[in-house]
């Protein structure tokens, strides 16, 4: 936030009164698009005297991807002799610590309401997200002001027009994303007991979505809403791009892109979720890297299901329904994939492995020296073993997330069910991890059915204007962070993008610890103020440093 910007000024924390209000000023023609469809109501069905387990619900119909288009050219840049045509507007400060705390206040109220996802469509909250949007609406005024429309039934669009005609789109605009919805939670699992208090307590705001994704959603539109109070004009269209069921389907991603593609733009850059700042990433360095996210891997949702007689629990046969899918579940989970050293990843190592120190530091660059060589599986096994975060960039991975088996404590099921969470990694393919589980498995009565399946992205350049630009930020908020991509463990809605664009990055300018990040699915989730207000001002130098 600028010296200028008087904090007073900023929008109060949401009341109840303020999103009915604002839900109530909404033109006919919005309530129109937004109204939520009939629907039965939210409450879990009675079960039935002989309940069978709940079939995973079909996908739904996604929109026909669109053809991959041609590169973005590259902007035109001001070169100044000496020094970078990405040089920071004005360094972090204690006056930006401000920005942290009226940003703190809309992370607060937007936490307090549960957007979560749902895989089946007749269970999701839709009164949740109308209030979420209504809220958004109260604290971003200026930004609500600007040209929108839906994308999908609770995806948010923006184009905020760069220098020009407003009436002519820019072809190479820029896309800031981020997603509204938020993973489910079960409060037995969360300290306190409440996921979505938005507490904030001694400089942290606890609850579901802080890191994942509503910090990064409340710093954007923090920093476009204060640019646009100071009159900024942006040199390219900025497109804001907030969806609304990434932690399930991504539909809302998909309806974006498409209509991106029928308006004929090609963003010349695309920042999602992704990376992170932190101090405990690498064995033996000890200041700040930030890693931006070039890639991700690669997704696949798997069924398995098994079948028996079922019957008297006193009674059971040789191999009943959940025997047999314990057996499969057993071998698909103990199974290693073999690790590999990705391009991207043996970057990352390069920019590293200097600045490591100690035994561990020799150790890692000793990684390294072999990743580029002809020892790169060494290399590979090496990093394998280092622990989850380090087998998630070399390898595939299986996790088993759910279970259904029996209706009753002595019933024994004629059905199991098994959900394999498959994530593939940089250089395999679906197709041939599949084919994998299959031969792993080994039997012949165990259903193997793809429910979703994405190739891993494309990989992003780090030689890139774009990539300069982000570093360039970044050093602005984290002046001490080293800068070096990765690839992201995990999928997110910028994949969708990339057959429109040659520069889609991933990244949150926010530190995480280890403990945040495994957080951020599962209980604890927080967020600090400091590393918000940082985030904010990430996003006010990548704006006012796009070029023309």
């Amino acid at each position: 936030m600028s010296a200028d910007i008087d904090p007073t000024e900023a929008i109060p924390q949401v009341t109840a009164e303020m999103i009915a209000k604002a839900a109530a000023q909404q033109a006919p023609a919005e309530r129109e698009v937004t109204a939520a469809p009939e629907r039965k109501p939210a409450a879990k069905p009675q079960p039935q005297p002989q309940p069978q387990p709940r079939p995973e619900p079909k996908p739904r119909p996604r929109p026909e991807p669109v053809a991959e288009q041609p590169a973005a050219p590259d902007a035109v840049l001001s070169q100044r002799p000496g020094s970078s045509p990405f040089a920071a507007s004005e360094p972090y400060a204690d006056r930006h610590t401000s920005a942290g705390h009226i940003a703190a206040g809309h992370l607060s109220s937007l936490v307090q309401i549960p957007t979560v996802s749902t895989w089946d469509p007749q269970f999701l909250d839709h009164e949740s997200f109308a209030r979420h949007r209504a809220a958004l609406a109260t604290f971003y005024p200026r930004v609500h002001a600007l040209q929108s429309e839906p994308a999908g039934e609770h995806g948010l669009l923006y184009r905020w027009p760069g220098r020009g005609r407003q009436d002519v789109l820019h072809p190479y605009p820029v896309v800031l994303m981020a997603h509204q919805d938020v993973a489910p939670v079960r409060v037995m699992d969360w300290p306190g007991g409440n996921p979505f208090s938005g507490e904030i307590h001694e400089g942290v705001v606890h609850g579901r979505g802080t890191l994942d994704d509503k910090g990064a959603l409340v710093a954007v539109l923090d920093a476009v809403e204060t640019l646009l109070g100071e009159g900024f004009v942006p040199e390219r269209d900025i497109w804001l791009f907030f969806g609304a069921d990434e932690e399930t389907v991504g539909e809302s991603a998909q309806i974006a892109v498409r209509r991106l593609y029928e308006l004929g733009v090609r963003p010349w850059l695309v920042l999602d979720e992704g990376g992170f700042v932190g101090t405990d990433v690498f064995p033996g360095v000890d200041r700040q890297t930030a890693l931006v996210g070039v890639a991700e891997r690669g997704l696949i949702g798997i069924n398995l299901y098994t079948t028996d007689v079922g019957g008297h629990a006193a009674t059971p046969g040789r191999w009943t329904a959940t025997t047999r899918l314990s057996r499969a579940v057993t071998r698909a989970g103990r199974h290693r994939f073999a690790a590999r050293v990705s391009p991207p990843t043996a970057e990352m190592l390069a920019a590293v492995a200097p600045r490591a120190t100690g035994f561990k530091g020799t150790m890692l660059r000793l990684v390294t020296k072999v990743a580029a060589g002809p020892f790169r599986k060494l290399a590979a096994w090496l990093l394998a073993g280092a622990g989850p975060e380090a087998t998630a960039i070399v390898r595939t991975t299986v996790a088993v997330t759910e279970l259904e088996g029996s209706p009753g404590a002595n019933v024994a099921a004629a059905t199991a069910r098994a959900r394999l969470d498959v994530r593939v990694a940089p250089g395999d393919t679906v197709e041939r991890t599949v084919a994998r589980l299959r031969r792993v498995i080994a039997d012949k009565r165990v259903e193997i059915e793809v429910v979703e399946s994405d190739e891993p992205s494309e990989v992003s350049p780090t030689d890139s204007q774009q990539f300069a630009l982000l570093s360039e930020s970044i050093g602005a908020a984290y002046p001490d962070a080293l800068v070096v991509p990765h690839v992201a463990p995990g999928a997110s809605d910028a994949r969708r993008f990339t057959p429109i664009s040659d520069h889609v990055y991933r990244f949150r300018p926010f530190v995480m610890s280890r403990e945040q990040r495994q957080s951020s699915h599962g209980a604890g989730e927080r967020l600090s103020v400091d590393s918000l207000s940082r985030g904010v001002h990430f996003y006010r130098e990548v704006l006012r440093k796009i070029p023309g």
